[in-house]
């Protein structure tokens, strides 16, 4: 594949929270509603599972063979594929009953990192106005959870580059990708700036490759844009849907971007597949997280 193709016709409503295990060669990726759905694909079988969770899940992150880590509206939880088990690890806002999680993922020292919202999503799955900038960044870590940044609208883009000095991230009401100054050993963020602005819809989900280039998913831009370590466009990649929501490298060498999109009204045939592009550069895989 030299450009993006449908690899699966999945027909998400909001497909998001993707990521990749080389533990058991298998892609994982969500279909957020009320009760989020859990998808699971071999990559070796081609076996496609799907699990019903019990409540609103937005992003995830590898634990083990077994286990992922779920950020949903009540706090981070894991989920045992072999015992169906799905079990809270640590509370969030619990007390702030109009919120909900969004994007996120886990840094090379196993820490997750996540953010929350305004629940912009009723409970028949359709949209609701956002009114307000009442999400937070996060970072879990050792069972602490620590507060990282406020007054965030919609937090999306949680990515760093492969020699771990940089955090890139985007509040897309904003329309900014953000770069900061990460200290790994710390846990840290500093000197926030604005990496890049594009005029094609608004920054979703990211990933990155060995080479340090973002892709970046843009919502209601109908394409991903792989970003240069200083800001530039290098490659724009079309799709044939509108609401392009997050991606992954995956594959025995990496070399496979994964991308799910989302529900746009039924406008466009294949809104809510699943979709591949082969690339000549290798991605970095996505860090597990440790409890």
């Amino acid at each position: 594949m030299s450009k993006v193709e449908l690899y699966k016709d999945v027909k998400n409503s909001l497909g998001e929270g993707i990521t990749w295990s080389a533990i058991n060669q298998s892609l994982f990726w969500l279909d957020i509603k009320p009760k989020t759905l859990l998808f699971r694909i071999n990559l070796q079988s081609e076996r496609l599972e799907t699990f019903e969770l019990p409540e609103f899940v937005t992003a995830s992150s590898i634990i083990s063979n077994s286990e992922i880590a779920l950020v949903s509206n009540n706090g981070v939880n894991k989920f045992n594929f072999q015992t169906k088990k799905y079990e809270i690890i640590k509370e969030v806002e619990e007390n702030i009953l109009t919120n909900r999680s969004n994007d996120g993922a886990s840094d090379a020292k196993g820490r997750f990192w996540f953010g929350t919202m305004q629940n912009n999503i009723n409970q028949d799955g359709s949209a609701k106005t956002l009114t307000t900038k009442s999400g937070t960044l996060y970072c879990l870590s050792e069972n602490k959870l620590n507060i990282v940044e406020t007054n965030l609208g919609i937090p999306n883009t949680f990515v760093w580059s492969p020699d771990n000095t940089k955090f890139y991230f985007a509040d897309s009401t904003e329309g900014s990708l953000l770069e900061y100054k990460f200290n790994l050993d710390k846990g840290s963020l500093s000197d926030k700036k604005i990496l890049f602005d594009f005029d094609r819809g608004a920054p979703d989900g990211s990933t990155i490759d060995s080479d340090g280039f973002i892709w970046n998913c843009r919502w209601g831009g109908s394409c991903i844009v792989r970003i240069d370590p200083k800001g530039r466009v290098d490659q724009i990649y079309e799709l044939p849907v509108e609401n392009v929501t997050n991606c992954v490298f995956g594959g025995t060498d990496l070399k496979t971007l994964f991308i799910t999109t989302a529900n746009n009204s039924g406008k466009n045939q294949y809104d809510g597949g699943l979709f591949a592009l082969n690339v000549n550069v290798p991605g970095v895989e996505d860090y597990k997280f440790k409890i």
